[in-house]
This record gives structure tokens, sequence and C-alpha cells, in this order.
């Protein structure tokens, strides 16, 4: 009888930590995940340490994009690029990008992005990227990035 008791009680034990589990996993402040696809970083031209990276995210609940890291650069920011006195310009954007719950926002070309600087190694077409994105209320998420050229409009520009 002491042995039903005591493997009642193990039992017990282990569905309350089983819940206190699920508990901490969904902690106050936590949002549900964000989705990432089409992560894509552009080849780094001879002699430079800097490039883009694009991708689209889409978080199930309003949420922010605060940071990104990789261990093939330095540094990696998140920057809007736009028209100030008829020139066009990069700006980091510090206090992150809005992702609205549900919306998929797409960072690309002449748009937000991901600049990563002091690249490390020459990156070339067909190597991948890992990159680390940190979020306001979602947990981190880990992805890899394929290195190549952004697809281009009928007119061979890159697409905007």
């Amino acid at each position: 009888m002491a042995r039903a008791s005591l493997l009642f009680a193990l039992i017990a034990f282990a569905a309350g930590l089983a819940a206190c589990t699920a508990g901490d996993k969904a902690a106050p402040g936590r949002s549900g995940a964000v989705e990432v696809s089409d992560a894509l970083c552009r080849p780094t031209p001879a002699g430079r340490k800097t490039t883009g990276c694009y991708l689209t995210l889409t978080a199930a609940q309003d949420d922010r994009l605060t940071a990104v890291a990789t261990p093939v650069a330095g540094r990696a920011q998140i920057h809007e690029s736009r028209v100030e006195s008829n020139m066009m310009m990069m700006l980091e954007l510090k206090d992150g990008l809005p992702l609205p719950a549900g919306q998929p926002v797409e960072l690309k070309p002449g748009g937000t992005h991901i600049m990563l600087l002091a690249v490390a190694e020459p990156l070339n077409a067909g190597d991948t990227v890992p990159l680390t994105l940190t979020f306001a209320a979602a947990d981190p998420v880990e992805v890899t990035a394929t290195v190549g050229q952004p697809a281009t409009t009928d007119s061979g520009h890159p697409s905007h």
C-alpha cells in the first residue's frame, strides 16, 4: 500500500511540475511565436564588409523586432531606407520594427532590412548565414538565411 501511495504522490508531483513548466513558457509579457520566411542575405561585394539581409516576419500578436545577431558579422542592425532632402538614406531603427498581429512584414531591398556590418569573411552565393532575431515579447527565433541575390522585377532592378 505504501508503494501505491508513493507512486500516486510521484505522479501528482510530475503532473504539477508539468503544469508549472507549461505556465513558465506562457509567462506574462511573452506572446505567441513569430514566423520567419524567405530569409536571404546578399553576397558581399569584393572588398566590402557590409551587406543586407531580407525576410518576412509574421507575428501571432502585436510585437516588435528589437535586435538581430549573427556570428558572421561584428554587428547587425535593423535599418530603414528612405528619401530625405532628395537623397536615399539608411537609418538604424533604434526602437526596432513594429510587427502588427497577423500581418506579414517584409524586409526588402529599398525598404526596411537587416544590415550586417563588419562581416568577417566574404559571403558568397550559396553560403548560409545564421541569424538570431530578438523580439520585445516573443521568444527569440533562430533562422538560417541563404546567400544570394534578391528577385528582380521585369525591369531588371531589385524588387522594392
